[in-house]
C-alpha cells in the first residue's frame, strides 16, 4: 500500500486547524492571530487553503504570545 494514497490528514493541516479552532474557542480576531503568526490577515485565508508554509516558528510565536506548549494546542 502506499504511503501517499492512505486517507491521513497532512501535520501542516492539522495544526493550521488547531490554531484556527483555538481562535474560535477564544474569540481571537483575524488581526491579533495575524499578528500573532506574523503575517497579514490575508495570508491566514491562504493558509486555510493551504497551510503548507506554516513554520515551526510562526507555530512557536503563536503558542508563546498565548501562553501554550504544542500540547495544549493539539489537546484543545
Amino acid at each position: 500500500m502506499n504511503r501517499r494514497t492512505t486517507n491521513r490528514l497532512p501535520l501542516y493541516r492539522l495544526l493550521w486547524c488547531r490554531i484556527r479552532y483555538y481562535q474560535q474557542l477564544h474569540e481571537i480576531s483575524d488581526e491579533a492571530l495575524a499578528n500573532a503568526l506574523g503575517v497579514h490577515t490575508r495570508t491566514l485565508r491562504e493558509y486555510d487553503k493551504s497551510a503548507e508554509n506554516v513554520t515551526f516558528g510562526k507555530l512557536d510565536s503563536f503558542l508563546y504570545i498565548n501562553g501554550l506548549s504544542l500540547n495544549d494546542l493539539l489537546n484543545s
